[in-house]
């Protein structure tokens, strides 16, 4: 079977377009993304320092919200970071007094 002639012409405009996209929604899909980890961040440090539930728990309420989130618990620190690979991370950390609150960048 013989491929059409226009098969490596089609892909590699296909291929032309994907990039452009891409660099024409970066700075929307990268702001879409912090503005999820920084939800995910600050949600389940407060649902696990305030509300005192365990880190599974909290990480499962997000999941549908800001589901690309890896989220990473340090007990030590009271701190949780969401990150979404590519695009970013946020950090939130417990404060006696202040509950949740997102760090600095």
């Amino acid at each position: 079977m013989r491929r059409s002639a226009w098969a490596k012409p089609g892909a590699a405009l296909l291929l032309v377009a994907l990039v452009a996209l891409a660099i024409w929604k970066w700075d929307d899909w990268r702001a879409g993304a912090q503005a999820s980890s920084a939800y995910a961040a600050r949600h389940v440090c407060s649902c696990r320092y305030v509300a005192g539930r365990s880190a599974e728990s909290c990480a499962r309420d997000v999941a549908g919200e800001a589901g690309w989130a890896s989220v990473t618990d340090r007990p030590e620190e009271k701190r949780v970071t969401a990150r979404i690979a590519l695009f970013g991370h946020a950090e939130a950390r417990f404060r006696d007094g202040y509950g949740c609150l997102m760090e600095p960048r």
